[in-house]
Order: C-alpha cells, then sequence, then structure tokens
C-alpha cells in the first residue's frame, strides 16, 4: 500500500483499513464509540449501528459529518477563554478524531493558535491538574528498559507508523521547563497541526513525552504533578537514554521520521548533529525555524533587490533558534556565491554576554563559529552585558535584524531608526513568541521607517495601514512548513532529511507569497496551510529523489503526494463477524 495508508491486518487494535479505505473491526457496542478513530456518533448509519451492536446507544437521529461540525463549532465558540477553547477541543479529539479534524480544518486559522502556539503553552502549564486522558507513550530516564515495552504496547507493526515527534520539555515555547506535561502537550499539539496542515494520517504517528526530570520547582512540589519528581538527569545518564530511544524506535519502526522539539539548547544540537547522518530526523527549532525564516527573507530580497551574498545580518538571541537560522542564511549566501568564511562574516549574532566574540569562555561550541574576533571590534563600545545590540547595529548598518532573543521591546525606535537610515529596505523580524516577548510591535516598525521596512513576526499580527497603504504581516510560523517537509519525507520514504530537502521547502514557502504589491505579505497565509504544505511536500519529495535519499519511486510527485493525505471523512465501518 502507499505511505500513509494502513496496512489491512492489525488484529491486535481490534479494528483495520481495507484497500477500499472502510474499516473492519471485531469491537461491539459501547467500545466502538470509545475507540476516537472509530467513533462518528450521531453519524453511524442505522446499518452500521446494527451491525455494531450500537442500538439504543446513540440517539435516534442520523446525523451529517457536517451537521456535527455546525454544531461543535456553536460550543467551541460558546467557551469563555483560550484555554477553554483547547480543552473542549482536546476532550473532543478524545472521543472523536475525524470530527476534531474536520472542525480544526474548516477553521484552521483561528484554531491554529488555540490547538498550538500560544495556547498550548497555558495548556503545558495546566496539564497535570487537566489530565484526562493518555495518548502517544511516556517514556522515562528511570526505566530505560522499559522503552521497547512501552512502544510495543501501541501494538503497531514496523511498517505502521510514519512521523514520531519526541521532546523532553526543557524548552518549551516561551515558558522554558515543564517536564512530563510539556513533553506530552508539545509532541501531541505539534501532531495536530501535521494532520490538520499537511494530512498527517493520525492513525500512524506517535506523541513521546521523555520524561528526564524538571529543574521546575514549582512542579515538583506540585502535589498534583503526573512526571518524574526529581531534578533534571543530565550527561552520560541522559545520553544513553537518547539512545535508547532512538536505537528502539528506529529498529521498531524502520520507516518512521524521528521529529525533536523544544530540547534545551545543551541538548539539541549535539542530539542533532549525532543523528542526522544516520537515521531520518529532524529539529524544528532549529531547522525548521531557519527554513521559514529563510522562506521570508528569500521573498524580501526580491523586493529590496540586495542579493543574499550582499547581506549584513545581526541577530539578536545567539541560542538554538538563532543559531538555526544563522546556519540556513549562511548556506544561502553560500549558494549564491560566497564562500562559507565570507558568508559567516557577513552574520553578527548577539547573546546575553552581547555581541559574539571569539575570546569569550562561555561561547557554546554551535555559536564559535559565528564570533567576531577580538581585534575586528576592539574599540567598539562595551557595556555591562559586553557590546550592545544598538552598538552593533550602528557600527554594522545591517541590512537585516533578525529577533529569536524573547526580549520584549529590544528593538528599540532608536535602534531601528539608525538601522533604517543605512538601508532603503530594512528587513527586521522579531520572531519571538508569544507577544509579550516580542522584540517590537510592527506597527511601530512601520511607523519609524516610514513603510519601507520588511517585517515578519513569530504572531499573528492583523494587517496595518499605514500612509494609505495596507501591509499584510508575515507570520513566520513553522506550520508552513514543517508539516509539508514531514508529508514530503513521507511520501519519498527518505531515508535522512537533508540540508537540500531544507532549501527546496523554503524556496517553496517563499514562492508561493505574491511580493509585487505594495505592503504584501513576505509568505502566504495560514489559511492556505493545506495548499501550502502539498507544495512543500512536492518539493522536498522531488529533492529527497534527487540526491538519491527516495526509497520509493516517484512517478507523479503531485498525485502521490494527494494520495497520501488524510482527510477528516468517515469511512464506512463493517463488523468482521469475530
Amino acid at each position: 500500500m502507499s505511505p500513509g495508508k494502513r496496512k489491512p491486518d492489525l488484529p491486535s487494535l481490534m479494528y483495520a483499513e481495507q484497500p477500499d479505505g472502510s474499516y473492519v473491526t471485531s469491537l461491539r457496542g459501547l467500545p466502538v464509540l470509545r475507540e476516537p478513530l472509530l467513533n462518528k456518533g450521531t453519524a453511524f448509519s442505522p446499518q452500521e449501528r446494527a451491525e455494531l451492536s450500537l442500538e439504543g446507544l446513540l440517539p435516534p437521529v442520523v446525523e451529517t459529518l457536517d451537521e456535527q461540525a455546525r454544531r461543535t463549532y456553536v460550543q467551541y465558540r460558546a467557551q469563555p477563554t483560550n484555554l477553554l477553547k483547547n480543552i473542549y477541543l482536546e476532550a473532543l479529539r478524545d472521543r472523536n478524531e475525524v470530527l476534531y479534524y474536520r472542525l480544526l480544518s474548516d477553521h484552521l486559522r483561528e484554531m491554529l493558535p488555540i490547538v498550538y502556539d500560544p495556547t498550548v503553552a497555558e495548556a503545558i502549564r495546566t496539564y497535570s491538574h487537566e489530565y484526562r486522558r493518555p495518548r502517544g507513550v511516556y517514556l522515562s530516564v528511570d526505566d530505560p528498559d522499559g522503552i521497547e515495552q512501552a512502544f510495543k504496547n501501541l501494538h503497531l507493526g514496523p511498517d505502521d507508523v510514519d512521523l514520531i515527534v519526541a521532546s523532553d520539555a526543557e524548552q518549551i515555547l516561551g515558558i522554558g521547563d515543564w517536564g512530563l506535561g510539556g513533553g506530552a502537550g508539545i509532541a501531541t499539539g505539534k501532531l495536530a497541526v501535521y494532520t490538520a496542515a499537511a494530512g498527517i494520517d493520525p492513525a500512524r504517528v506517535i506523541p513521546v513525552a521523555l520524561d528526564v526530570g524538571t529543574d521546575n520547582e514549582a512542579l515538583l512540589n506540585d502535589p498534583g504533578y503526573v512526571g518524574n519528581r526529581h531534578a533534571r538527569v543530565r550527561g552520560q545518564r541522559y545520553d544513553d537514554f537518547i539512545d535508547a530511544y532512538v536505537t528502539t524506535a528506529t529498529r521498531m519502526f524502520p520507516g518512521a521520521l524521528l521529529h525533536w522539539e523544544d530540547f534545551g539548547p545543551s541538548n539539541a544540537r549535539r542530539i542533532l548533529e549525532k543523528y542526522t547522518e544516520r537515521i531520518c530526523t529532524f529539529n524544528d527549532d532549529m531547522q525548521g525555524t531557519g527554513a521559514i525564516v529563510l522562506a521570508a527573507m528569500l521573498s524580501a530580497v526580491k523586493v529590496s533587490r540586495t542579493p543574499m551574498r550582499d547581506q549584513r545580518i545581526v541577530i539578536f538571541g545567539a541560542g538554538t533558534a538563532g543559531i538555526g537560522n544563522a546556519d540556513q542564511l549562511r548556506d544561502a549566501m553560500i549558494r549564491d556565491g560566497l564562500d562559507r568564511e565570507e558568508a559567516i562574516r557577513r552574520i553578527w549574532p548577539i547573546d546575553k554576554q552581547g555581541l559574539l566574540v571569539d575570546d569569550m569562555t562561555d561561547l557554546r561550541d554551535f555559536q564559535q563559529p559565528y564570533a567576531r574576533p577580538r581585534d575586528e571590534v576592539a574599540d567598539w563600545a562595551r557595556g555591562g552585558h559586553g557590546i550592545s545590540l544598538a552598538e552593533v547595529v550602528e557600527r554594522v548598518k545591517p541590512t537585516m535584524l533578525l529577533g529569536t532573543s524573547t526580549a520584549h521591546g529590544a528593538f528599540t525606535e532608536k535602534i531601528v531608526r539608525t538601522m533604517a537610515a543605512g538601508v532603503d529596505r530594512p528587513i527586521i523580524f522579531p520572531i519571538s513568541n508569544p507577544t509579550e516577548r516580542i522584540e517590537a510591535m510592527p506597527a511601530d516598525l512601520i511607523r519609524w521607517t516610514d513603510g519601507r521596512a520588511l517585517i515578519a513576526t513569530g504572531i499573528p499580527v492583523e494587517p496595518i495601514t499605514y500612509n494609505g497603504v495596507t501591509y499584510v504581516i508575515a507570520q513566520a510560523n513553522n506550520a508552513l512548513l514543517y508539516p509539508g517537509l514531514g508529508l514530503g519525507v513521507v511520501v519519498a520514504r527518505a531515508r535522512r532529511v537533508s540540508s537540500g530537502m531544507f532549501q527546496a521547502a523554503a524556496e517553496a514557502v517563499g514562492g508561493m507569497a505574491d511580493v509585487s504589491a505594495a505592503g504584501a505579505s513576505l509568505l502566504p497565509q495560514v489559511e492556505n496551510l493545506r495548499e501550502v504544505s502539498a507544495t512543500v511536500a512536492v518539493a522536498v519529495a522531488n529533492r529527497a529523489a534527487e540526491e538519491h535519499l527516495a526509497r520509493t519511486t516517484l512517478r507523479d510527485t503531485v498525485q502521490q503526494v494527494q494520495d497520501a493525505m488524510w482527510q477528516p471523512k468517515y469511512r464506512s465501518i463493517h463488523g468482521n463477524g469475530r
């Protein structure tokens, strides 16, 4: 069968998908209603009710999926807060996944901030107290020998899994360490976007919470906390646990893509570098964020007419995400004619200790290549935290200012006006989120640059009208890129995820934005996620084939992508007589 389709022989799950897309099940009565991918609620037909022993267990009316979706949307809208909306949707997902994804697909722009960033952060904070139903697997550093059994208990075969999202929750969005709830919440939230945006089959994915403890004292002292009650494990024991997870997952599910999410800076890059050439894997915080920023940058370059090789880029926030962005932008400059060292020298990263300089003793290994020579900046002004952002902007006269710092208001009016004085179309991307952590608001950036700034943010922003021009602000949302990337990997059955595949994804996203009109968005809009994801998937699958990384033949990539996209539609369900 093609990727994304369940094999027809899964008796251990008590239901199986047939070649015609219908389900056959041995379940009867209430157990049918308790299985989220089988349950149709009031949409079961009279024949199905009789065959599955559901007579009298449901109201007599037989509704369509459309009718159910309208009612659930009214119920959703009645929830008074975003957190309660998130809880409502998760409860719906727990009982009827098709209806959940239909509702999400119908209202994706409205609901994406509810099921994922920023509301998922609030839901993660209350995970233990709102705990309702397990989803995926929970792996403990205190029981590494139990990893294989945990996966076995899912009753999935080696060809039944396309995607595994795992998190140890050390650096959740902008809220830090949130232990088990963070890992579980972020993995399930990410997978919801994969399915809604790209049609990744929800029956073929596994969310994984890697519980290595937490350094969050509030969690450790919370009697309701459901995770391990000890400090985060680090060092060799941590590495052995991660290796046990990777070894087991790739052996049991050899065709699966392993997605890493929200790991701390001391582990994220190290883990990726260890496994990236050995298995099919990527880190969305590093590579996905870098690729979506590159997509917006490619659009900005079209408008500014300053080629990549001539950019001067200041990155404020040189952690995992910031340097991940630097890597993607560096590679783009190399493709535009610079050698590696020339490209690196056109990037100025700033972190908590100020501009990174090569004689600093606290640089992380991934920061070191971008550190400036001390003699180059010997006469630059230094403050209490080294060479400041203001000083760097004054000296460098950057063409691009990228914010990944989570330092709200860091891009001040003075800094922005200084930058704008030295470049005709300043490219300013304050992509930190949520809103209370953004480096500058787009309305201010437009006003301070007299409408000349080319802007992308990490938060959704309504269009802004200034001097008669309406500016549609691009949201550098990873959801524009990683779902399609994952789908492309699944369709191609890629052996690994290459830098060329990220380049193809970025070019595909950027190419869907029409930047010819004044004030046009640098990226496509979020409500077009299905279209964007399909376009990205085709580009990624084709690049995998070009690089000899595909493990299947691509005869008609566009059609193969469409065939692989799971749709939120009810299937016919039949009893198998057992």
